[in-house]
């Protein structure tokens, strides 16, 4: 009787993988809650941030060990003529609306309200030493040139930042980083630091693309700290041809949504576009709430805002007044098509970062996921069915041996996702045993 080859030894290794590359003083996973800009854009009175100290007590009850932020290093270290601002930030958010709101009040992350001031330096050093006191390790990120900015009531950060050519901005934030390294370094706070992106999401921000002056302010930044894990975040790396992706990041802190039946009623009610004629379409006036003023009587926030961000007024509109609850409905109703593809696209999606990460040597990051951007109280993620996504989303990263995992990009203290409280002690347990 013969044996059939049928391909034996070119099997995938079995079993799971282990991180790589981690710092032997870092934890060896990460469960990661993701502050982003909120820390600080979210901290008036009897807002998410308003204690650091509660903020960072209430995470590790949660079960998590780690934390990412924008930490402005633009603001707080790249223009001196900023200085005084940084010290005295007026947090506005996107500004009143005429019926006397806000705008961005039924988005995630732009749901701002404002109205208070914050020295921005002394508030990080404060995040950094509670982190400390509660064991947390601090993914230190910059949104400047994707929305930090839009929420501030001055148009002076932005500007500063917006007038730097192109072509230099890699380098002026690589300039910025390795000042406020030095500047934690000397608080003695240096070992809180898991990892310091370039910025976030470089292929979703208003930068150029990384190959060349951003490979060059990498490993220069690489260099002056060889100690840190240092890199740059992408959206949506090329899953397809990882080939592609830069070998000067030091970690593969890569995102991973699979939008699915979501991109399928945002291309329907054309949310996402700018200057569409006729918007809003009868689709997405079927899903509004009664009564909802046309885009016209609703204005939209400064210009110099709308510049300062990826976000577009009709999003900002229909996100404000869409009815959750009919959101929810629409993709309960048309979501059949899509489960296996966005499983399967999840898995395929994480293995392929994870599989680049092995063979460059370096650690896997999903700092970003998992079904994509809904309405604040929209429960499509929160859901059990959305959280079967995300299971299936952390699952697979544990298997590909990923170093550090979000539950969600939801998971945090400014979406309605912070209560679902034993669900997220349940998956990080699952995290930090693997």
């Amino acid at each position: 009787m013969t044996e059939r080859y049928l391909g034996t030894g070119h099997e995938a290794d079995a079993g799971p993988r282990l991180p790589l590359g981690v710092p032997a003083h870092l934890p060896q996973r990460l469960a990661i809650t993701l502050w982003d800009f909120s820390w600080y854009t979210r901290a008036g009175e009897g807002e998410p941030y308003a204690d650091l100290e509660r903020a960072c007590a209430d995470a590790v009850d949660l079960g998590y060990n780690a934390i990412r932020i924008c930490a402005a290093p633009l603001l707080l270290f790249g223009h001196p003529e900023l200085s005084t601002l940084a010290r005295d930030l007026e947090i506005e958010g996107l500004g009143a609306a005429p019926d006397g709101g806000f705008y961005g009040r039924g988005t995630r992350w732009y749901d701002v309200p404002g109205g208070f001031r914050i020295d921005l330096l002394e508030r990080l050093r404060q995040l950094l030493e509670a982190a400390r006191r509660h064991g947390l390790v601090v993914i230190l990120a910059s949104w400047e040139y994707q929305q930090s900015t839009s929420f501030a009531r001055s148009s002076a950060w932005f500007e500063a930042i917006d007038a730097v050519p192109l072509e230099r901005r890699y380098a002026h934030l690589a300039t910025a980083w390795g000042r406020l390294i030095d500047w934690v370094t000397d608080l003695g706070l240096r070992a809180q630091i898991a990892m310091v992106e370039l910025h976030n999401e470089v292929d979703f921000s208003i930068l150029p693309a990384l190959a060349g002056e951003g490979e060059r302010a990498l490993r220069a930044l690489q260099h002056e700290h060889p100690d840190l894990l240092i890199t740059a975040s992408y959206g949506k790396p090329p899953h397809l041809a990882m080939h592609r992706v830069s070998e000067a990041l030091g970690a593969a802190q890569f995102h991973v949504y699979s939008y699915g039946v979501l991109d399928a009623l945002q291309q329907r009610i054309d949310i996402r576009s700018e200057h569409t004629e006729g918007f809003p379409n009868p689709t997405l006036r079927s899903l509004l709430l009664d009564g909802a003023p046309t885009p016209a009587e609703y204005g939209r926030p400064a210009d110099w805002k709308l510049r300062a961000t990826v976000v577009t007024d009709q999003m900002i509109y229909g996100y404000d007044w869409v009815d959750p609850g009919l959101w929810d409905e629409w993709l309960a109703e048309h979501d059949a098509p899509y489960r296996l593809m966005m499983r399967r696209e999840i898995e395929s999606r994480v293995a392929a970062v994870a599989g680049w990460a092995h063979w460059r040597q370096v650690p896997a990051v999903i700092g970003e996921g998992w079904l994509g951007y809904t309405p604040l109280h929209a429960w499509y993620e929160e859901s059990e069915y959305g959280r079967a996504f995300a299971e299936c989303g952390v699952d697979a990263a544990l298997r590909a041996g990923v170093w550090g995992v979000v539950l969600s990009s939801n998971a945090a203290p400014h979406h309605p996702m912070w209560q679902l409280r034993e669900w997220q002690r349940m998956m990080n347990a699952r995290v930090l045993a693997s």
